[in-house]
């Protein structure tokens, strides 16, 4: 991961998901810190889990923090 911040965490949708990107590459929809920990494992931070991504300085969160998915 090149960047300072190489995730973004995009504002929820209409639906309540956020689109989470790594590196450029758009990688899906996520409901909750959970799934952004398992996209966090499948890009190669295999010990990445829920408190990581909440304390984490590798993502950009827009729209609101961790604790936003309403729209």
């Amino acid at each position: 991961m090149a960047d300072d911040r190489p995730v973004t965490v995009y504002p929820p949708d209409e639906q309540g998901g956020r689109r989470v990107r790594v590196d450029g590459t758009i990688l899906g929809r996520a409901y909750s810190v959970r799934d952004i920990a398992a996209f966090m494992q499948e890009a190669g931070l295999q010990e990445f889990d829920e408190m990581d991504v909440v304390r984490s300085g590798l993502i950009e969160w827009r729209g609101g923090g961790p604790d936003v998915w309403t729209h």
